[in-house]
């Protein structure tokens, strides 16, 4: 049985497991991260890679093997360059992985790794053109056309989290602009509003905060269970995600919408944003607007997987036409 290598490298955890065939996660390991540099990360990255090797002993079943991380990232080259949009080094990582693993292996961020995954393996395996909208700490989307994901021309597309929805707004974001999306519809977002309006936030998310940061699964809940202030949050970020999902839907015409990410997973938030899409906009996504049926905490590392599954693929028909 053959099953390709995930890596999944985030803000808070990195994650490499073994995907099968089919996209189902075989078995996984979780490691610590929390490091800032590029060169830091990388190193951090290899040993675990290392670690993961020697534990549980993959062999010969790998057929190849993908990274999906945060920042940006050449998928034809496999170059990882940025760690957070702004200027990095270019590190050699897919080559890296590959010589560490002797199998091809690929890498893209860990957004349009999960389209990847929903293409190969998921709500997006029987449709050519969808976008994938990860809703999850930060906002951002995997645009797929003709059946094959968008890159860009500096591999940068999909960071639909930048997009100006309020341009009266106030709240100042990391690319320069006010008003942008993702100072809403995303768990930063939710963060920054309970943030504005503590005056008026319940004693118990008050405490949650104390942790660094307000969970958007606390705020939902509160919405749930009565509360005022979270309900007008949740209200909030619903309308502005689903204002951004119809835009999108106007920009590049899809047959499917898949969302994803912590804040899409929660079925009553779900709910409130397929709610508030106007039939009219929606009318052509004939398949639908529905939830990734890939788990929340692995879209990541199965992505990853997708991303070597593509590669492998690639070099073996590249290679059968010499």
């Amino acid at each position: 049985m053959n099953t390709y290598l995930g890596i999944d490298y985030g803000g808070t955890k990195l994650i490499i497991g073994e995907v099968r065939e089919d996209g189902e996660l075989l078995r996984y390991r979780r490691y610590p991260t929390g490091l800032t540099g590029q060169a830091e990360i990388a190193a951090h990255l290899l040993q675990c890679l290392d670690n993961y090797v020697a534990e549980e002993a993959p062999g010969d079943r790998v057929r190849g093997a993908g990274i999906g991380i945060v920042g940006i990232s050449d998928y034809r080259n496999g170059i990882w360059h940025s760690v957070n949009h702004e200027e990095g080094i270019p590190i050699p990582l897919a080559q890296m992985v590959a010589d560490r693993l002797g199998v091809p292996a690929g890498i893209d961020n860990d957004v349009r790794s999960a389209a990847t995954a929903e293409l190969l393996w998921g709500e997006g395996k029987n449709c050519s053109d969808f976008i994938y909208v990860n809703a999850g700490t930060g906002l951002a989307a995997g645009f797929v056309i003709d059946g094959k994901v968008l890159h860009g021309a500096h591999c940068d597309a999909g960071e639909i989290g930048h997009m100006v929805v309020d341009y009266k707004s106030r709240r100042e974001c990391v690319c320069g602009r006010r008003g942008c999306c993702e100072l809403t519809a995303s768990g930063i977002g939710i963060h920054k509003m309970v943030e504005e309006r503590q005056a008026e936030a319940p004693a118990e998310l008050l405490e949650l905060g104390l942790n660094g940061r307000y969970p958007a699964a606390a705020v939902f809940r509160l919405a749930r269970e009565g509360s005022d202030f979270c309900l007008s949050i949740a209200e909030e970020a619903a309308e502005v995600l689903s204002c951004t999902i119809m835009n999108l839907v106007r920009m590049s015409d899809p047959d499917m919408v898949v969302a994803g990410g912590g804040l899409m997973s929660d079925p009553w938030f779900f709910q409130r944003v397929e709610n508030l899409l106007e039939k009219v906009t929606m009318r052509h996504v004939s398949k639908g607007f529905r939830v990734s049926g890939f788990d929340a905490a692995f879209s990541g590392v199965i992505g990853a997987a997708a991303v070597g599954c593509l590669k492998a693929e690639a070099l073996e028909s590249k290679t059968n036409n010499i």
